[in-house]
């Protein structure tokens, strides 16, 4: 089989419809999730469990785990076989050409930011806990997961091809969050209550919870970074000699980013670097980290005002010249950077 752009442009929208499956937040349609838990047990050859129970979030299902006489894990019938299945005759019939594309335009293009959520999920379920065997226990139990709405990535290659074994599994991952399934039991969790996220899908809030589910198990984050829980409301008085004393790194870098780097410039009497027809190089020192390093160029298209709008590009910190940061932003060498107008 080979991928015709009919089946590129069916690819590329199951991608997207699984993009907004995996970021969804708001409750779940808890009878849709539980039909497919129960037709998930049946696809795997087993009895529908006896009970299914409802917890607020993934935090809160690790340790239910640890309380329940659920019976023995059946992941492996439920999630694991029907996925090899479908893998395995997807792959044959697409071929070894064909099946790095369909999945460079679903699940390669979701694996990342998803893959992103989920880690930082379990990490922060472990890292709440001061003792060391209990986070261990919890994260295991994360490991156990059917991660329900997040196993997006590859459900939307599969979904998009209409494979049988995992029918269950689509429809609790678009009606759910994530869920254990036991001999007995299935423990299955809310989607989050509020999921903030930027243009490159990471966790990303400046007033509040980047991820908030609805027990109050909540992440706070700035560009995908991690942040404490009050770090937002101390934004308000930052000042360059603040920004300088936080000993934390990736929080000086979310500061600065906050306060604005040409702010920042301006205000703690930074002198350029270089200077050239192209912009002006600035290099903010930082301590026991690398030199932010930025090339401040001039729109040469005025404003419907009439001004010409500033713009601040990141650069490697060993640049040199304002001209070389430019061509580094298009991918190419000082010496071949030569355009004919600039816009």
């Amino acid at each position: 089989m080979t991928v015709t752009t009919e089946l590129a442009d069916v690819l590329t929208a199951a991608s997207l419809r699984w993009e907004e499956v995996a970021f969804q937040s708001g409750p779940a349609d808890r009878p849709g999730a539980e039909a497919g838990v129960r037709l998930a047990y049946r696809i795997a050859g087993l009895a529908e469990p006896e009970k299914i129970i409802w917890v607020d979030s993934p935090a809160a299902g690790a340790r239910a785990i640890a309380l329940l006489g659920a019976g023995k894990p059946v992941r492996d019938a439920v999630r694991t076989g029907p996925w090899e299945r479908a893998r395995a005759d997807v792959h044959a019939s697409l071929g070894p050409t064909a099946w790095p594309l369909a999945w460079s335009l679903t699940g390669g293009r979701l694996w990342e930011p998803v893959g992103a959520l989920v880690a930082r999920i379990r990490r922060d379920i472990a890292a709440a806990e001061e003792s060391p065997q209990v986070a261990a226990a919890l994260r295991a139990s994360t490991l156990d997961a059917v991660l329900g709405q997040q196993d997006a990535p590859w459900l939307s290659l599969f979904d998009a091809l209409g494979r049988p074994e995992v029918t269950g599994l689509v429809q609790v991952a678009q009606t759910a969050g994530w869920w254990w399934p036991f001999e007995r039991v299935a423990i299955v969790c809310e989607r989050p209550a509020e999921l903030h996220r930027d243009e490159l899908s990471r966790l990303h809030r400046a007033d509040g919870p980047a991820l908030l589910f609805p027990d109050g198990f909540a992440m706070h984050a700035w560009s995908g970074t991690p942040t404490p829980a009050d770090f937002a409301a101390s934004m308000a008085g930052l000042t360059p000699e603040r920004i300088r004393a936080q000993e934390n790194a990736e929080l000086r870098r979310v500061m600065l980013e906050h306060y604005g780097y040409d702010r920042y410039l301006a205000e703690s009497g930074a002198t350029p670097l270089h200077r050239d027809e192209t912009g002006v190089l600035w290099r903010i020192d930082l301590a026991e980290d690398e030199p932010v390093t930025m090339v401040e160029v001039v729109n040469s298209t005025a404003e419907p005002d009439g001004t010409f709008r500033r713009y601040w590009l990141r650069v490697p910190p060993t640049t040199r010249t304002a001209r070389a940061g430019v061509a580094w932003t298009f991918g190419l060498s000082e010496a071949d950077y030569r355009p004919e107008r600039e816009t």
